[in-house]
């Protein structure tokens, strides 16, 4: 068995153009989309679907038809990683990432830790979110400024991160102040991740990782309401959810969205309105946001 990728290379604007196709196609069958610069002096991205076992036929088809007007021609390469573990592979290549105190590193980086970092250290493992993506990074500098607005960090109330992957947005909050944390995923094996990753960080006394489906568990109504809100998935979900998202949090809490593209801001600012929650403040990265409501 062979994990895989089909991917095109375009520019910076071409990966978020395709990262939307694609998401709107393959987001509800859980297929993981992705974008990375590969060559900043160029301007070169790539926006990658992602599949398991040997190489899918269908998925390179289906994929060339949800890109097809807008890339007239584009090739679609395949790569294939065998049994090397690809995520391991690319975190060692990967630099240390600061977003305000945080520092985002892995193990052969802990030198580049200083007196004041918050830091975090995460393993390679088969869940997304280094903090090297616009959105990650974004949401770990929202944090820091929306925990820091609160006395003591503890007083926000526990916290919810939505849509965990590898967990490293849990452990910037525990890290932050004292609180307690529920960090849910749809994916068994983002919450195996996510778990070790809390105890790695020696965080595993404050943060609980449950797979869950939305809101469809009971941790929700044991562990909440939440004073603080972290979902960094996709534009589409997180309207959809804004109901949910709304009735789990606490009177004054805060919500952190990302996973947003630029283009998007609006609708997912209306889709909040209506259950009003105002806005406060929007990060802008790299053609991403991050939302920060109440």
């Amino acid at each position: 068995m062979s994990d895989h990728r089909f991917y095109i290379v375009t520019d910076e604007a071409g990966a978020g153009r395709a990262l939307d196709l694609l998401s709107a196609v393959f987001e509800e069958e859980g297929v993981p989309i992705a974008t990375m610069e590969t060559d900043e002096a160029k301007g070169l991205w790539e926006a990658s679907a992602y599949g398991s076992g040997e190489p899918d036929a269908d998925l390179k088809e289906r994929m060339a038809r949800c890109l097809g007007q807008d890339f007239p021609g584009v090739e679609i390469r395949l790569e294939v990683f065998g049994e090397t573990d690809w995520i391991a592979r690319s975190l060692d290549g990967l630099k240390p990432v600061r977003a305000g105190r945080f520092l985002v590193h892995g193990a052969h980086d802990r030198g580049a830790v200083r007196v004041n970092d918050l830091a975090i250290e995460l393993e390679a493992g088969q869940a997304f979110g280094t903090g090297h993506h616009g959105t990650t990074a974004g949401c770990l500098e929202m944090i820091e400024r929306v925990m820091r607005a609160v006395p003591g960090g503890r007083d926000i109330g526990p916290v919810l991160d939505l849509g965990t992957g590898s967990g490293v947005l849990a452990i910037a909050a525990a890290r932050f102040a004292p609180v307690r944390v529920l960090a849910t995923d749809i994916d068994p094996v983002a919450t195996r991740v996510a778990r070790e990753n809390v105890v790695a960080n020696h965080v595993a006394a404050r943060i609980t990782c449950v797979t869950a489906q939305g809101f469809h568990s009971t941790a929700f109504s044991r562990e909440g309401p939440f004073g603080l809100i972290i979902a960094n998935i996709l534009a589409r979900p997180l309207m959809r959810m804004a109901p949910d998202i709304r009735r789990n949090l606490a009177p004054g809490g805060s919500v952190i969205l990302s996973g947003i593209l630029s283009s998007q801001r609006r609708q997912v600012l209306a889709a909040y309105s209506g259950q009003h929650l105002r806005h406060v403040e929007t990060l802008w990265r790299n053609g991403w946001v991050t939302i920060h409501l109440k």
